[in-house]
């Protein structure tokens, strides 16, 4: 007799990640989860202790994603700095997998002073990134550290801003934005 084939770890914590998206932390529970899945909630227990136990191991996921394999993608492609730090950008805050769930996570860091703390660890690795990136070709360090906090902001403020741009279409003046910050020439940004 073949013994039941489990739902494996990940794909409760990446469904986990897909309800946070939708709904915020109070969207992530586990008969929902199970439901989505196709399971029982049974072997939910096999491997998290409780639904905080999943809610960890979905920050723990997010953080690798949107830090760790980000930043080693951007050096494994390579690039010059200012490509680098437009693939990074890319690839986090335009993705339609990470963008939702760093959303989320935002908001709720709000109400959650753990989670505060995790996004706080994740965006000083982000801006990190960026003041390594822009210090190699701007040596002034109070404008490393504003042009950083500039394309920081305009990364996440894009998406909560409903403002028309004067006839110009949003993606001409983010692509403007990002030819300020990086010290590109007009029109320079990278596909």
């Amino acid at each position: 007799m073949v013994g039941a084939v489990r739902t494996p770890r990940e794909r409760w914590v990446e469904e986990g990640l897909r309800a946070l998206a939708a709904g915020g932390p109070d969207a992530v529970r586990v008969e929902a989860l199970a439901k989505r899945l196709g399971v029982t909630k049974g072997g939910f227990y096999g491997y998290f202790a409780d639904r905080d136990a999943l809610l960890g191991a979905m920050l723990d996921s997010w953080e690798r994603e949107s830090t760790d394999e980000v930043i080693d993608r951007v050096e494994r492609e390579g690039g010059d700095p200012k490509t680098k730090i437009h693939r990074a950008g890319v690839l986090t805050f335009s993705s339609d997998r990470l963008l939702p769930i760093d959303l989320a996570i935002r908001d709720w860091a709000r109400r959650d002073e753990a989670v505060a703390e995790r996004l706080r660890r994740v965006d000083n690795r982000r801006m990190a990134l960026l003041r390594e990136m822009i210090g190699t070709f701007c040596a002034d360090p109070d404008e490393v550290e504003a042009r950083s906090l500039l394309a920081f902001c305009v990364a996440i403020g894009a998406h909560f801003l409903v403002a028309d741009h004067d006839g110009r279409s949003r993606a001409q003046v983010l692509a403007r934005a990002g030819d300020l910050l990086l010290d590109r020439p007009s029109g320079g940004g990278t596909s």
